[in-house]
């Protein structure tokens, strides 16, 4: 049965349907609200300090021989250790926000996300002063941590249900006007006035259209707009507030602009060219530079070199450290497999890697020696379509049955991971056959490192079936995070240990 490929989502978009904000727009000006909210958590985490610490400073509560004590009398922390606390919070409750990142969609999440993302990252929070003070042996008072969290939820969450009002103010009382015009009056410039005018609380002003010869002299969205002859945008510019122009035109026409881009670049008049070319491609778009030559990018999977650094460095320190931790399960391991049936204990077995790049994956070896050409006689035993997965497959060892369950067979694929062929995280690596074999849609899954564990080994693995397989790589290529990598490994590790869902 074929599937068609997953819906693929921006991550522009605004959640449950509300409309793109301005900052969502313009990525450059999203930049400045970030550091906006990570300024409010710093001032909000603050106060919910100070007035927790002062709560527990005045308000009486009954003793433990049921006496009523003043709190001020035996509650009392030091400034240099309080002022300690205080900074560790505030680091904290950053990096937290930044990490499972609630700055980049405050001014648009929906309410219930906005909650559930503030509890996440005040009870994290909570949770590492409580492992900060323990290593420090301060005693902190318990309820003094508890008021803390619950202040610091309640004042993060009501100025967060009004970030979009909040900024809105703040650029309406504190910045000027943006007055945009839009080239064009297709069904694209439409598109982009409607747009534009849903940011009006963010002090965008359409100021009207554009357009050759021929165009309607208005066009009407939530209310009439001017359409303006091409040829008058100098006398525009020396006339009116003009800050930005948008073409909105087909790529056919952009080179027969060229002068008006000259116009705009001596009026120093910001130009911006609306790419959306190819309306079904819903890849990042962004501009890249090979020497002097501008680039415009389309890339449909994680392209961020720094973040993709990062766990790479992850990947290296990770897989060293359990590789050196676990050597004697390695050598036992070994050992059984050469004791307990003939062959070499390692298999060897060439796979498609990154963009399609062959290596050889090193794993135990839990099947008979001559697994490989059994595999054309048993291929009527095949459950799933393109993947050749068999339940209870009879060339497996009694050792390889308890290798496969607790995933042992796979701990030499750390050595992969060192040498760069895979990573902990990822869709896992295919054999050629199976790629050969892919719809165009699922050959996108060779554009990420294949890994050790994914998505879908969380959901079920082996029991899956091999559509849900691709759909899932999928989403993790869509939405791939350095949060979401850990979050992956810490779930992969009681799904090991139990063994469930593997074959």
């Amino acid at each position: 049965m074929n599937v068609a490929a997953p819906e693929r989502h921006s991550g522009a978009e605004a959640g449950n349907g509300r409309v793109l904000s301005y900052f969502r727009v313009f990525t450059r000006h999203h930049r400045k609200v970030r550091v906006l909210f990570g300024l409010s958590d710093v001032v909000l985490t603050a106060l919910a300090f100070e007035a927790a610490y002062q709560t527990r400073y005045w308000v009486r509560i009954p003793g433990p021989l049921g006496d009523w004590l003043t709190l001020h009398e035996v509650f009392f922390i030091a400034v240099p250790v309080k002022a300690l606390l205080l900074g560790f919070s505030l680091l904290v409750w950053l990096l937290l926000g930044t990490w499972i990142q609630v700055y980049d969609r405050l001014d648009s999440a929906h309410p219930r996300t906005i909650l559930r993302d503030t509890f996440r990252q005040c009870g994290a929070g909570i949770a590492a002063v409580v492992i900060f003070q323990y290593a420090l042996r301060l005693d902190l008072s318990r309820s003094f941590l508890l008021l803390f969290a619950l202040y610091s939820w309640t004042l993060m969450c009501l100025f967060r249900l009004n970030a979009g009002s909040v900024v809105g103010l703040i650029r309406r009382e504190f910045g000027a006007p943006h007055f945009v015009m839009v080239v064009g009056v297709n069904e694209r410039a439409m598109k982009l006035g409607a747009a534009l005018e849903q940011s009006a609380r963010y002090g965008i002003r359409l100021d009207g259209f554009l357009a050759g010869g021929g165009a309607p002299p208005k066009v009407e969205l939530s209310r009439e707009y001017p359409v303006y002859p091409i040829d008058d945008l100098g006398r525009l510019l020396r006339r009116r507030v003009i800050d930005e122009v948008i073409f909105a035109v087909d790529s056919t026409e952009l080179a027969s602009f060229e002068e008006v881009f000259l116009l705009c670049d001596d009026e120093g008049v910001r130009t911006r060219v609306a790419v959306d070319f190819f309306p079904h491609v819903n890849s990042d778009v962004y501009l890249d530079r090979l020497n002097t030559i501008p680039l415009l990018t389309f890339s449909a999977a994680p392209h961020d070199d720094l973040l993709l650094f990062v766990k790479r460095v992850a990947d290296v320190v990770l897989a060293a450290a359990v590789l050196l931790l676990a050597w004697p399960v390695l050598l036992l391991a070994a050992l059984a497999i050469r004791l307990t049936s003939p062959g070499p204990a390692i298999f060897r077995q060439e796979r498609c890697g990154l963009n399609g790049r062959r290596f050889v994956v090193y794993k135990f070896r839990s099947m008979c020696h001559n697994a490989e050409q059994l595999k054309e006689a048993l291929e009527h035993l095949n459950r799933k379509t393109t993947a050749f997965k068999i339940p209870n497959d009879p060339r497996l060892t009694p050792l390889g049955r308890v290798m496969r369950k607790f995933s042992i067979d796979e701990l030499p694929q750390l050595w992969n991971v060192l040498k760069g062929d895979m990573s902990l995280v990822g869709p896992r690596p295919a054999v050629p056959g199976e790629v050969e074999k892919y719809q165009r849609w699922q050959r996108r899954r060779l554009r990420m490192r294949p890994g050790l564990t994914c998505l879908w080994a969380l959901a079920g693995r082996d029991a899956l079936d091999f559509e849900t397989w691709m759909k899932m790589d999928m989403q993790y290529i869509d939405s791939w995070s350095l949060s979401l990598d850990w979050k992956i490994l810490l779930r992969t590790i009681p799904r090991v240990i139990s063994g469930k869902g593997a074959h």
